[in-house]
């Protein structure tokens, strides 16, 4: 379908080939050069912001086109460059879910059907359709985890699996997501991530503290029953099943432990091989191009991994929000402690875990 994209069309959907092609020449090409004036410094700092955006949710998208659409174009391009030369798949996780948010949100207040069309053609996905050959959705919904999307649970017609006009949104959400997700790391040569490695090292930095904001330090007396029980078990020398270690090993890596201290959990398992484990742990925290993240309370409960259940556990859904909640209310717990007891200075013997060291402790114990 012929249609005539503007620039201001290329700062909604920046990921089109003709946003690509116009950063490809001119004022911006050579990239190199351009990185080094005064409008390469500003749209890198632009484009350092917007990955910020990204690793901050949730996202809001109001009033984002008020500049020059080129700017918003070249940021997302450079934004793409920085996260390449970051080398980490949360980062490029975060980066695509924002993009892809981003894009749906101006698609559904698209004024041209023509555009929509446009967009949806570009990405491979049916603009307007009530329904995906089974083979298509499936592949498209492999990561939703929403029950709800399961084929199981849809109406299948003729090889179709019907869809409403708002889930059909939500799986171009997805279209683009997962296209834009296959599109990093892209090869930046060494020379351009040296010109980006002020930028880079500052999402680095901002990356950090946004975990560390989100779960702190680790603290194993936080964990939640059903990941305390198969640290125990593992620990005991029994032989857990895998979807109990893909469980544990997510866990353990969303909360920032990094790939060495997982090793550690298993190391007393009887089928211990220190290869075989590296080679998992390394494909669930994110080495495969995926970062896993544990599973929700319900699929712990489908596995019949959901065990101990306490008074917690009644007000969460998943295993991560009751590490928070848990942190939260120890820590409220040990400084009532240090203002009853007048102690000012640390407590290392307050019975609670500090960083990873108490995290070895409690696995030789």
């Amino acid at each position: 379908m012929p249609v005539e994209l503007e620039k201001k069309d290329l700062a909604k959907y920046p990921f089109l080939q003709e946003a690509h092609d116009m950063v490809s020449v001119g004022a911006y090409a050579p990239l190199d050069t351009f990185l080094k004036s005064n409008a390469g410094t500003f749209t890198t700092a632009k484009a350092v912001r917007r990955i910020q955006d990204a690793v901050n949710p949730p996202y809001r998208f109001e009033n984002l086109l008020t500049e020059k659409p080129e700017n918003e174009v070249l940021a997302y391009a450079i934004a793409r460059l920085i996260i390449s030369c970051a080398d980490d798949v949360r980062l490029a996780d975060r980066l695509a879910q924002y993009e892809s948010e981003r894009a749906l949100y101006f698609f559904r207040d698209e004024e041209s059907a023509k555009i929509q069309q446009y967009v949806a053609d570009s990405v491979g996905f049916p603009a307007e359709t009530s329904s995906l050959p089974m083979i298509s959705y499936v592949n498209l919904t492999a990561k939703l985890r929403d029950a709800s999307w399961r084929l199981v649970n849809r109406r299948v017609y003729a090889g179709e699996v019907q869809i409403s006009s708002e889930e059909t949104n939500e799986l171009l959400l997805e279209r683009i997501r997962i296209l834009l997700r296959r599109g990093l790391p892209i090869a930046v040569p060494d020379g351009l991530c040296e010109q980006l490695s002020g930028a880079t090292e500052s999402i680095t930095k901002i990356w950090q503290e946004r975990i560390l904001q989100q779960f702190g330090s680790v603290e194993e007396g936080a964990f939640p029953p059903c990941m305390q029980a198969i640290i125990h078990a593992v620990a005991a020398g029994t032989n857990i099943p895998h979807a109990a270690r893909f469980a544990v090993t997510a866990f353990m890596n969303t909360i920032g432990m990094d790939e060495t201290q997982i090793v550690e959990v298993y190391t007393r398992a009887p089928d211990f091989d220190i290869s075989r484990t590296m080679y998992q742990v390394e494909h669930i925290s994110g080495r495969s191009g995926t970062e896993y993240t544990p599973p929700s309370c319900p699929t712990m409960k489908t596995y019949g991994l959901c065990v101990n259940k306490n008074a917690l556990c009644a007000k969460v859904q998943h295993p991560l929000s009751y590490y928070t909640r848990k942190k939260k209310e120890l820590n409220k717990k040990n400084e009532e402690k240090k203002t009853e007891s007048g102690d000012s200075f640390g407590s290392e013997n307050n019975g609670t875990a500090h960083g990873h060291k108490e995290h070895k402790n409690h696995k030789s114990g």
